[in-house]
């Protein structure tokens, strides 16, 4: 069931526009607009990849559907697009919220964090696990995380946002290039010394209930998907295919030329690259 947007509160940034608003349930939320200047398939691509890395365990937003109301569109100069220098308005409608990790007005929130610092970061092992799911739903972009913190505190958390580009945004396809769905800097896997530091997460993705990604599936609003159930039909399809390869997309990073793992211990890290690599 959608929930109404009640306010604006300030643009966001990133290539979809997105705004931060008020909802009803008295939470904020990072709103992205059907008419967003990416696509509109990566509403339902944020919907899917988020529920599903939320049921694997990852540290990820709440997302729902957010109905935004033509009367808040109309009365909000700030709820438009701006593209080459031409301004449209955000459509009303029923669009993707992913809840703000924090209150927008106490705690702090950063898209980075110094490396000297990442020790602060009390769930920073899970940099490993969704370094699994972005191999498994082809996010065909970087890998984006936010970290943040109550005021007061000295530790950080780290939330994984902006799941878009997974499935290759609107191209519903993999791609599977050794870079992609990864984090730009490699001491976040400092850690990684083995598969054994990707459980319980690997595991879990390798064992991903059909039922439950069907049950996420049909949760979408057709509009989202261009109202093409069968193309859904066909990616969940694919996605759950895709389990089986996981370790090998793993292998293909680890063997790429950026040498993301320097404390992998056991089996040797080949010098060849994947056939994954780019």
């Amino acid at each position: 069931m959608a929930i109404d947007a009640v306010q604006h509160v300030r643009r966001m940034r990133g290539g979809a526009q997105s705004h931060l608003m008020r909802a009803a349930d008295g939470h904020f939320y990072v709103v992205k607009f059907q008419n967003n200047p990416q696509h509109l398939k990566v509403l339902a691509n944020e919907f899917l990849a988020t529920r599903i890395a939320s049921h694997v365990g990852l540290p990820v937003p709440v997302v729902e559907a957010i109905e935004v109301g033509d009367w808040l569109v109309r009365n909000t100069p700030e709820l438009r697009f701006e593209n080459a220098g031409h301004c449209s308005p955000c459509l009303p409608g029923l669009h993707f919220g992913a809840r703000y990790v924090c209150d927008p007005f106490a705690g702090q929130v950063f898209d980075y964090l110094p490396e000297s610092m990442f020790e602060r970061v009390v769930n920073r092992e899970t940099f490993t696990g969704i370094l699994a799911l972005d191999k498994w739903l082809g996010n065909a972009d970087g890998r984006q995380a936010v970290f943040w913190k109550n005021p007061g505190s000295r530790h950080y958390q780290v939330s994984f946002i902006d799941q878009g580009y997974c499935f290759n945004a609107g191209e519903w396809n993999f791609p599977d290039l050794a870079l992609h769905g990864v984090y730009y800097r490699n001491h976040v896997y400092a850690h990684i010394r083995g598969w054994q530091s990707f459980e319980p997460w690997l595991t879990r993705i390798e064992k991903f209930p059909t039922h439950v990604l069907n049950e996420i599936a049909g949760e979408i609003p057709p509009r989202w998907c261009e109202d093409a159930w069968d193309a859904l039909g066909d990616l969940v399809k694919e996605i759950m295919k895709r389990r089986s390869s996981v370790r090998a997309l793993i292998a293909a990073f680890r063997d790429s030329s950026r040498q993301p793992f320097p404390n992998w211990e056991g089996e040797a890290v080949s010098t060849q690259q994947s056939a994954f690599s780019p």
